[in-house]
């Protein structure tokens, strides 16, 4: 794979396109996230052949691996956005000095997240809303899981790292490996080795050994990217205030979508362990399809640091336009096709539990009706965080997991029972909508005063 210099990167930073550019940026990440995906999903598909129970253990621990990526993405994206900047103003001691103390913190936190939890397992899995049937699935699940989080936490900033720096080609190379070595294990450690919810922790922890094997390995080989030299790590304050400053608005994401997990999986209990099963494969499937927007909003934010690090803010807003109505014609496709097939897409996952794929289909066809608009909140999002507008960047991305889907996962499952159970996300979604409409708006303004000649929406 030839490797550009690092001034025919700036070039193609800033002069390509945006609508050839985003797209070249976007392939390699829009395959990197959906086989991230891929990893839960297919656990959520084997397991699931087992028992309800034990596709509710997959669940409950899905707010473990949201703590591992929240640690990974943030150090990851609040660095790699930082490093962008500093690439596109020049400032390639500054990116390195970021690179450099990311990797290393995101090995520390995950070590620590992996000697408490495992040292904690019984109290851990009842904390994330196992019931009494599901706890035994869920801990030998989870312990797998915990032994993997020091290079699953460092595999998420590398992946960032390279995204970062437009070098998404490499990450996805990393990724899919393990993505697809993933669903090969699956099927032959739970049913052929007989190792049941054990084998699909045991195939998703070495698929992402190898994930990360392959990351370094490319991190370390090739030119013209930040390596993680340990000289260029530093304890100072700026280093930390740069990366979180970026990173904030992914660590509310993530850390909500951990915590909203929890909650939801208290709140579905409640109603058994066929509503834990149910609310799982849903967030399992609506996470599927946004991976693939993530994915390729992260195609957009390298170019819209680099440009707005060189002063080139009329190509950011012209990014952000184009990213945002491709983004929603997606999303409204996607959209009508999971509507029309939400009970045969739950009966795929758990065909012998008629409560799973009743409570399932009607929460998946309420999230579609939202789906469109997610185009709005993520794509704004990420324009926010691209530019280093860090508070606003952090409400939008704190509001749909935490400021608004929070109340309603407490309030509406009291109030309406198995109904609110599966209303609490579209209406959390619906509020998130207005609120980013608001900020991303006056974010606009802004731009466009830096950029009078700017394209219009």
């Amino acid at each position: 794979m030839k490797t550009m210099s690092y001034e025919e990167k700036y070039k193609m930073m800033t002069e390509t396109p945006v609508n050839r550019l985003i797209p070249r940026l976007a392939v390699p990440t829009i395959i990197s996230m959906l086989t991230t995906s891929i990893y839960n999903m297919a656990d959520t598909f084997f397991v699931s052949q087992l028992s309800t129970s034990a596709s509710g253990a997959v669940g409950v621990n899905f707010s473990l691996m949201a703590m591992i990526q929240a640690i990974g993405f943030t150090l990851g994206m609040g660095s790699g956005n930082y490093m962008s900047r500093m690439l596109g103003a020049k400032e390639q001691g500054r990116a390195q000095n970021a690179c450099s103390t990311a990797v290393y913190t995101a090995f520390v936190l995950g070590l620590v997240l992996a000697v408490f939890g495992i040292s904690n397992i019984d109290w851990l899995v009842q904390a994330l809303g196992a019931t009494q049937t599901i706890a035994p699935y869920a801990k030998d699940y989870g312990r797998y899981i915990l032994l993997a989080a020091p290079y699953m936490t460092v595999s998420f900033v590398f992946n960032n790292h390279l995204r970062s720096q437009g070098n998404a080609a490499l990450s996805m190379i990393g990724i899919t490996t393990g993505g697809i070595l993933n669903v090969i294990l699956d099927p032959v450690l739970i049913f052929g080795l007989d190792m049941g919810i054990s084998g699909a922790a045991i195939a998703t922890i070495f698929s992402q050994f190898v994930s990360f094997t392959i990351l370094l390995t490319l991190v370390i080989r090739s030119k013209n990217v930040l390596k993680p030299l340990p000289h260029y790590f530093t304890f100072q304050g700026w280093v930390y205030k740069e990366i979180l400053a970026a990173g904030m608005p992914t660590l509310g994401r993530q850390g909500l979508a951990s915590v909203a997990s929890v909650l939801l999986n208290v709140a579905a209990s409640g109603f058994g362990d066929a509503a834990v099963a149910a609310m799982s494969i849903v967030t399992r499937i609506m996470m599927f399809i946004n991976s693939a927007l993530i994915g390729f909003g992260q195609g957009f934010q390298p170019v819209c640091g680099f440009n707005f690090g060189a002063g080139r803010y009329d190509r950011v807003l012209e990014a952000y336009f184009f990213c945002r109505r491709v983004a929603f014609v997606f999303l409204l496709t996607m959209g009508v096709i999971m509507f029309a097939i939400s009970t045969p897409m739950m009966h795929l996952f758990r065909k012998d539990d008629a409560e799973v794929i009743r409570i399932g289909a009607i929460a998946l066809k309420m999230q579609c009706c939202l789906l469109p608009f997610q185009a709005y909140v993520i794509m704004g999002n990420m324009l926010a965080q691209s530019i280093g507008y860090s508070f606003r960047a952090t409400l939008t991305a704190v509001s749909k997991q935490g400021l608004f889907f929070v109340p309603a996962i407490l309030i509406l499952p009291r109030l309406f029972g198995v109904t609110g159970l599966e209303l609490a996300q579209p209406v959390a979604d619906a509020l998130t909508f207005v609120l980013t409409w608001v900020v991303i708006t006056m974010v606009i303004k802004e731009l466009r005063a830096m950029a009078p000649t700017a394209a219009d929406e």
